[in-house]
């Protein structure tokens, strides 16, 4: 199979589709002729995005911290044959890890890790079935050292890192790829209103997701962007761990609101 849809199609699920890089992975998806579920918790966003796109679509409005949540795309995938998840989904609360509330870390943790295991479990059993298929796991630069103010957020992007890192090896040989995209600064909606300059190297969210499928059939991550990749080889490579914890501290402080999204 050497089309795009034939080897990652017909149907691809994008879980944070409503703006900024799941928005993006959508539109490139349609562009190659591929099917979407488009998940997210705003209705509103899906609607307008789904209007711009030349295939078919399911909306799904959702809140993949809850089981109700993933059931109810389970429910609007039904038999529809998935040939791609995108875990692109991510909650990340600016603060003191102290100052979190218990809830709120919870929702961290379901959001950023415990959604993305479950729908792999979910839906790669039938791609490595079909022998084809792929995973893309959207993660960060900030996962590879700690982040002050967001460090939750950051062990959580590790955690999608290593996992996509160790699915990529377990299936190998099945015909389904897998691959963690570490993106850096995203000029995505949330980014944008959160900091009062973009950092150096920032992307346009088309740019990190033409990246990150050009990498999905070689995985196992992909940094995009040339600083970017400069950048996340010094700070987990050549730096010592104490440094590179107050560079990306210092970096991400321009981060305003405790809602904020980081990249």
């Amino acid at each position: 199979m050497t089309g795009f849809s034939d080897r990652y199609g017909p149907w691809a699920v994008v879980a944070g589709a409503s703006e900024g890089i799941g928005a993006a992975f959508a539109t490139a998806l349609a562009a190659r002729g591929v099917n979407l579920v488009l998940v997210a918790r705003r209705s509103g966003p899906l609607s307008a995005l789904a209007a711009t796109l030349s295939v078919e679509t399911v909306q799904v409005s959702a809140d993949l911290s809850t089981k109700d949540g993933l059931a109810a795309v389970h429910g609007a995938v039904g038999d529809r044959e998935v040939g791609l998840l995108v875990c692109n989904a991510a909650y990340a609360p600016m603060g003191g890890f102290l100052d979190q509330s218990e809830d709120g870390l919870e929702r961290v943790l379901d959001v950023n890790c415990r959604a993305p295991v479950l729908l792999a479990r979910r839906y790669l059993p039938g791609m490595v079935a079909r022998g084809r298929g792929g995973l893309v796991v959207m993660s960060s630069v900030a996962g590879l050292q700690g982040l002050p103010k967001l460090s939750l957020y950051a062990a959580t992007k590790s955690f999608g890192a290593v996992l996509a890192e160790g699915l990529w090896a377990e299936l190998k040989g099945t015909g389904v790829d897998v691959v963690a995209c570490l993106a850096g600064a995203v000029l995505t909606p949330g980014y944008q209103q959160s900091m009062a300059k973009a950092a150096p190297g920032a992307l346009p969210a088309e740019a990190v997701v033409a990246q990150a499928l050009r990498a999905l059939p070689h995985g196992p991550r992909t940094v995009p962007g040339g600083l970017m990749k400069v950048s996340a080889a010094l700070m987990s490579r050549l730096l010592p761990r104490r440094t590179a914890i107050g560079i990306i501290g210092r970096t991400s402080s321009g981060l305003a609101s405790p809602g904020a999204t980081p990249p």
